[in-house]
């Protein structure tokens, strides 16, 4: 299986991110402007949380409060769990299964160079598995 270099390679590096002080509001408007379900919260370039959809209606709408008061760093999900390029997709699945999450930061060192979700996962299983059936099939019409 794959590591997460190849599934960047595919996708793209790069994540969104947004200051703690960012409102709710704001980052939710970032969110669907750009067809994303999370963001990642950066201070002076250093990742400090994540924000996602489940954490919107979790945290903030369950709870009765405002998108357009509320501060993002009051709601994020501070020191995320991680992973390198070097991590295999196996791994990634086994994190998401057992840590019940959908987005993992992709950091070198200090440095953010992406994130995926469990969508990009999947997808990049589901080409894998399409690659390899069809190297067999060529094969076995050899």
């Amino acid at each position: 299986m794959g590591k997460v270099k190849d599934l960047l390679d595919r996708k793209g590096y790069g994540a969104h991110s947004v200051e703690p002080t960012t409102t709710v509001y704001s980052a939710i408007e970032q969110m669907c402007q750009k067809n994303i379900g999370g963001v990642l919260i950066t201070e002076n370039g250093m990742l400090s949380g994540i924000f996602t959809e489940r954490d919107y209606a979790r945290k903030l709408i369950l709870k009765g409060k405002s998108s357009k008061e509320t501060l993002i760093k009051d709601l994020m999900t501070a020191n995320p769990i991680t992973v390198s390029p070097e991590t295999s997709i196996e791994d990634c699945m086994q994190i998401m299964s057992d840590k019940h999450i959908r987005h993992l930061p992709v950091t070198e060192g200090t440095k953010v160079v992406g994130m995926i979700s469990i969508g990009d996962v999947v997808t990049f299983v589901i080409n894998e598995q399409k690659s390899i059936i069809a190297h067999l099939e060529s094969y076995i019409s050899q």
